[in-house]
Formats: structure tokens, sequence, C-alpha cells
């Protein structure tokens, strides 16, 4: 029987998508994929999940890439259009969740400790967990083995009565590792699905 359920934040429950902000800014798809692929690339954006500050971060890109320094600037700068509100239907699994407690609620979540305010602020729904552990707080991130061991000191968990739910396949590799139950997410229809299977009821 689970009586834990933990979830990731970013494109599970809050939708993240950085592109967005750039759709106008580049002439061409291959211009923006470059831009993804060489210069805010996802393993620049995970140094700032990890913690390390902004500032740091903007300043060193726009060094190794200053011909891009506009675009680079406006990353941090127009961050908040990058969150494009809720997920479709997760908050309200969540909610459901939240008004049986049958469960405890958690969340892991892969967020600058800088930005993540902003997340609290403007999304009641995470009043609804018990916990959250971001990993720019703890300065270490998903799916580095440590996080998830940070986790259960945190917040002590069964691991064989707890399911984990993250859209990330290396970050669910990362919690399979760590002998962690999953969902790899996909859409709320799907996690209403398996999470029925595990005799959860949404």
């Amino acid at each position: 029987m689970i009586d834990t359920i933990i979830f990731d934040l970013g494109n599970v429950l809050i939708r993240w998508d950085p592109g967005v902000v750039y759709k106008d800014y580049f002439k061409t798809e291959d211009e923006l994929n470059y831009f993804f692929e060489h210069v805010c690339t996802l393993q620049w954006n995970e140094e700032q999940d990890k913690g390390r500050p902004i500032e740091t971060a903007t300043e060193l890109l726009v060094k190794e890439h200053p011909s891009h320094e506009e675009a680079i600037r406006m990353y941090y700068g127009r961050w908040k259009e990058m969150i494009l509100g809720p997920v479709d239907g997760t908050p309200e699994i969540l909610n459901s969740l939240h008004q049986k407690q049958n469960q405890r609620l958690l969340a892991l979540t892969n967020w600058s400790a800088e930005l993540f305010p902003y997340a609290l602020e403007n999304f009641d729904f995470l009043g609804f967990f018990e916990g959250i552990l971001v990993s720019g707080e703890e300065k270490m991130k998903k799916p580095d083995l440590e996080i998830y061991r940070r986790f259960e000191e945190k917040f002590p968990i069964d691991r064989t009565k707890s399911v984990f739910i993250d859209d990330s396949a290396k970050n669910i590799a990362g919690a399979k590792e760590a002998g962690w139950n999953v969902i790899h997410f996909k859409n709320a229809s799907q996690l209403e699905t398996e999470l029925n299977n595990l005799g959860i009821t949404v």
C-alpha cells in the first residue's frame, strides 16, 4: 500500500518552457535550436538548479558567447514569461489527493533557490505539500543519488510504500537507482491511471 506520493514540479504541476521567450527573437528554428543546444543549454541551467547564482551564471555565459549577450540576458531577465501556468489536470489530481488525506504529499524539484519563491507566491496548490525539497537550496540536483538520500533524511519515507512522479527520464532513472518506486509522467490522464493501478483513488 502506497502511503507517500512525491511529485516533481516543473512540467508535472507547473508548465515551464524557455522557448516561448525566444520564439520571436530568432529568425529561424535552426538558430533557436543552436542557442539551446550550444549556449543556454540544459546543463548550464541545471547548475543554477544546483545552487549557482544567476548573476554568476549569466556573466560566465556572456563571456563565453559575447555575440549572444542580448539573448543570454533575456533568459533570466524574462524568466517569469517561461512559467506558463499549471499543467492541465495535474493540480486537480493533487487537490483530490490532498482532500482525501490518504497519503503523505511531498515534492522534490530541480529549481533555482533564487527563483522558487515566485512559484510559491503564484501557485497556491504548492501549499498542499507537507514539504518541498528544492535542489537549489540543497546545492545538489536530480538525478544525482545524493539528492534522493537527502530527501530521505529530511522527510523519512518507506521506499517500498512511496512513489515518485517525474517527467524526466533521467530523474526517474536516478530515483530507481535510489530504490524508489516511480511513475514517468506523460499527462494527467496517464498519471491518474497509474495511481489507480497502485491502489490510489484520485
